[in-house]
């Protein structure tokens, strides 16, 4: 009998779970697949320690958790061959493009809060991740639980924003970041790809997802995604414009005591609930290099949409 522990990422998080114990063979057992995924729909947030680090790992843990799903932008490096279906490589180049400055601080591979392919309109289940080449400083990625979120906001603003629908494009260009940004924030230099990847979405209609939705267990996720928001609709540019502010602006504040920042191993995977949570990455010295490997995990909750655009 294979064996599977797990304990609480932290004691004040109701989201996250540090598993141990799994191997290849162990993800064989269809008992160990059913107890992950009963506990992944239970926190969100799935920290593997001590796996082998590799990217068969890699395709053997995501695909416990549902079919892979390739990244949608042809723009993104791909890994690993036929066999290795959506393991796709986020690389950082020692002082290479993608630079951002806060204060007086210029930091690469920052990103904001966000949730994955919110510019299209199906949301993927999951994304899983393991880092390949781990900075000296920085380079963390963040998560926060939307349930969380959700009661954290004023009771005012989640009244305001619960019948809410959120558009969305796709736009890299941390410049043009509107919502939930940092104070004193610009973009030094865009990611070298950044120009590929909006000329390849230049032509997609904005997608719609709700601002609140309900799990089947009840409880309310506040689902925003500061990156990429354009608006709400319904409302004209201005009243938008200002309640996604302070919706944006509160997550934000909120994340500061919710979210958790994993600092990564070289056998550390992990797996997260893109319906669910919000993630970030914290930034790191330029001079330094970083490298993601990630797999998608196909799906969709079924309450996004595509705009409607009427010539």
């Amino acid at each position: 009998m294979t064996t599977i522990t797990h304990e609480p990422l932290r004691d004040n998080l109701g989201m996250g779970a540090r598993v141990r114990g799994v191997t290849q063979a162990s993800l064989q057992d269809d008992a160990v697949r059913a107890q992950l995924n009963e506990l992944f729909e239970l926190r969100g947030l799935l920290i593997f320690e001590d796996v082998e680090p590799s990217p068969a790992m890699q395709v053997a843990i995501s695909t416990v958790f549902g079919p892979l799903k390739d990244h949608p932008s042809k723009a993104t490096p791909r890994v690993g061959g036929d066999d290795m279906l959506g393991v796709i490589e986020i690389r950082h180049r020692p002082n290479s493009g993608g630079r951002v400055r806060i204060g007086d601080q210029v930091m690469s591979q920052w990103l904001p809060w966000h949730f994955d392919h919110c510019y299209n309109d199906a949301l993927n289940r999951a994304g899983v991740l393991r880092s390949v080449e781990i900075p000296p400083e920085g380079g963390m990625t963040g998560f926060v639980d939307g349930i969380a979120l959700y009661e954290a906001i004023s009771s005012d603003v989640r009244e305001q924003i619960a019948d809410k629908t959120i558009m969305y494009a796709m736009d890299v260009i941390l410049g043009d970041l509107r919502y939930g940004r940092p104070v004193d924030f610009a973009e030094v230099e865009a990611s070298p790809e950044s120009k590929a990847v909006m000329e390849e979405f230049a032509d997609r209609p904005r997608a719609l997802h709700p601002a609140v939705w309900t799990r089947r267990s009840g409880e309310k996720v506040l689902h925003v995604s500061p990156w990429m928001a354009k608006g709400i609709d319904g409302l004209d540019d201005n009243e938008g414009d200002a309640l996604l502010k302070i919706v944006c602006d509160e997550i934000v504040d909120a994340a500061r005591d919710l979210s958790y920042f994993h600092q990564w191993k070289p056998t550390d995977m992990l797996i997260w609930d893109n319906w669910r949570c919000l993630h970030s990455v914290s930034g790191m010295p330029a001079e330094y290099g970083r490298c993601m490997h990630r797999t998608t995990i196909a799906g969709d909750y079924g309450l996004g949409r595509f705009e409607t655009v009427t010539t």
